[in-house]
């Protein structure tokens, strides 16, 4: 039987929103490499001034024992109880242009209800196109730039970004079903999926973040603020060049995944976005695991003041 019940609350007081917005969508909980969507969420949140229009319930699409919110304790008892968010907000961007933005966890159930709502929320603020960007790890160099696989009907993103088209099948999001129902009404629907480097999909990385707000940018005329995640990925490329530097394995890593790449984009058309489907692949690659170990030790125990997770979702 189709879900029956309201998975969603109208905020009191929201702003009015404006009709012909574009929506930019940012689901965490399916795969997040390089924490690029709990990252942008964050930093959306903390730049963008969302202002909720619709709140999801919990109670209705989360799974609590698979995601467990957080609650925070001091020394003798409970200070602080922080519950995972989905929101629809109207937020806006550097120069004051307003955008709807769907921000937070990934749905566990009520698949077909959420988009649904999504769905008839977008009718009703007549947004212009649903936009989405979600992360994968690839055997990719960090020393070239993030790609992308795209998809939706935008040819005119995916002949100029995507630069690897798989034919494949892959397990669905909730992402994946909203871009596949706003297509199949005609709507303007595009999603980006980051090839981020595999030894660094555990790590917080502000260069798959600004990856993915560009790729929002280009596909809305949207300017988001960027200037403090570009500061930390100075440091984060310098941290990762210094210590790749000092590991004979892991130079002739990266110099076997930039000759690949290279090879690979020097094949590519980007007229047609056609590839060679022998690109991308695992085979011949050195024990990525075993050599980045290293290098993810390092980054993961370096000193950071953003500890708080609480963007994720």
């Amino acid at each position: 039987m189709p879900f029956s019940g309201e998975i969603h609350e109208r905020v009191a007081n929201a702003p009015a929103v404006p009709p012909g917005l574009p929506l930019v969508m940012l689901l965490t909980g399916f795969t997040d490499a390089g924490n690029a969507v709990s990252g942008l969420i964050e930093h959306l949140r903390e730049t963008a001034d969302p202002q909720p229009v619709v709140v999801f319930d919990n109670d209705v699409l989360l799974d609590y024992r698979a995601r467990r919110p957080v609650i925070s304790f001091d020394q003798d008892h409970l200070t602080q109880f922080r519950p995972a968010k989905l929101e629809l907000s109207l937020a806006t961007d550097a120069l004051g242009q307003p955008f709807l933005l769907l921000a937070g966890y990934e749905p566990d159930f009520a698949w077909n209800a959420f988009a649904r709502t999504v769905l008839d929320l977008a009718t009703e603020f007549e947004v212009s196109g649903l936009n989405w960007v979600h992360s994968i790890a690839m055997p990719v160099p960090h020393t070239r730039p993030i790609g992308t696989t795209v998809s939706g009907n935008r040819r005119d993103l995916s002949v100029v970004h995507s630069v690897w088209r798989p034919r494949t099948q892959v397990p669905a999001t909730a992402g994946h079903l909203l871009e596949f129902r706003f297509a199949e009404r005609g709507d303007r629907a595009v999603g980006f999926v980051l090839l981020v480097p595999h030894y660094l999909a555990e790590t917080e990385n502000p260069n798959a973040v600004i990856a993915a707000a560009e790729k929002l940018m280009a596909s809305t005329g949207l300017v988001l603020m960027l200037d403090e995640i570009q500061e930390r990925r100075e440091d984060y490329l310098a941290k990762i060049d210094e210590q790749v530097i000092g590991n004979e394995e892991l130079q002739q890593m990266v110099h076997n995944l930039e000759r690949r790449y290279d090879a690979y984009m020097a094949g590519r058309n980007p007229e047609d976005g056609s590839y060679d489907e022998g690109g991308f692949n695992e085979r011949d690659l050195p024990s990525a695991d075993e050599l980045a170990a290293e290098l993810e030790r390092y980054l993961a125990s370096r000193p950071s003041g953003d500890d708080d997770k609480s963007g994720r979702g």
